[in-house]
């Protein structure tokens, strides 16, 4: 199983949203990174078939989306980001809906449908009806409806939003299960969800890649960049200004930080091992910090 995305381009009048963007994906599960507007959605959407490429092709073995016509769908699992449900709607009445969406027959919709409740633990409360459910519980069942028909391509679009850390952990240990043997694309800029779970990184801004790693290598760009320190308060106050620190720490009218910058910012400075987090605001720190101010 492979899918290909071969100078992908989309464009809005004069703004591209997407600009070239080439890369193989084969079964695992990719993180894609990047700011808000960084052109994640736009991205998946194509994928999906929602929204036409301005220029370029995406192909599945080799072959185009336009040749492979209703097959390729068939291969498909999409949350989106804004997942419409119909509240009046119980669970097990909605995912019944969509099989017959998705073309299922009926008895394998149903078995689908109950194996697929009971694996997002929501077996109990498939016939209370959705507008009673909680976030996690309807992102939950916003996995459930994508994996009905066993697709080979699953492509999750900021799926943690808004969740707790207790529902955030159970959603990533769902996705790890329903990744063998798939291509699965996480849409996220919550930097942790990915670092436990993704085997590639795939990080976007302003359109494009910035960069394409396997996990076990994506923070080699910044090695030897990040430091932590201990300053007074005065001097943490200052180098808050003048340098990108990730973390402040209040230890004993004392600050530890944590920094990112090509050379040490004085000698006591300690280089210590980067993380998913550092590379993020590495590439993004600016971006974050102009939402915040708006």
């Amino acid at each position: 199983m492979e899918l290909q995305l071969q100078n992908l381009r989309k464009q809005y009048g004069s703004k591209c949203a997407v600009r070239n963007v080439s890369v193989s994906l084969v079964p695992g599960v990719y993180g894609l990174l990047g700011a808000n507007g960084a052109g994640k959605t736009t991205l998946m959407r194509m994928i999906c078939g929602i929204l036409k490429p301005t220029s370029g092709s995406i192909r599945l073995n080799g072959k185009t989306m336009e040749e492979l016509g209703e097959r390729y769908y068939a291969h498909l699992g999409y949350m989106p980001q804004d997942f419409g449900f119909y509240p009046d709607f119980t669970a097990r009445e909605f995912m019944m809906y969509m099989a017959a969406v998705k073309g299922l027959e009926k008895k394998k919709a149903e078995r689908r449908t109950e194996d697929l409740l009971y694996m997002v633990n929501l077996s109990d409360i498939a016939d209370k009806k959705i507008k009673s459910y909680s976030g996690g519980m309807k992102q939950r069942l916003g996995i459930a409806q994508a994996e009905l028909n066993n697709p080979s391509i699953l492509i999750l679009d900021e799926p943690t939003a808004g969740l707790d850390p207790k529902e955030r952990v159970r959603f990533r240990n769902i996705i790890s299960d329903f990744a063998k043997e798939k291509i699965v694309i996480l849409s996220t800029h919550i930097v942790s969800d990915v670092s436990y779970i993704a085997d590639t990184i795939l990080m976007m801004k302003q359109g494009r890649f910035l960069l394409q790693e396997r996990m076990t290598d994506v923070t080699d760009s910044i090695r030897g960049k990040v430091w932590e320190l201990f300053v007074d308060e005065k001097t943490a106050a200052k180098y808050s200004k003048d340098f990108a620190v990730v973390n402040l720490h209040h230890e004993n009218n004392m600050v530890r930080m944590r920094m990112i910058n090509e050379t040490a910012p004085r000698k006591d400075a300690e280089a210590v091992e980067p993380s998913l987090e550092d590379l993020f605001l590495y590439y993004f720190g600016e971006e974050t910090e102009k939402r915040e101010e708006m």
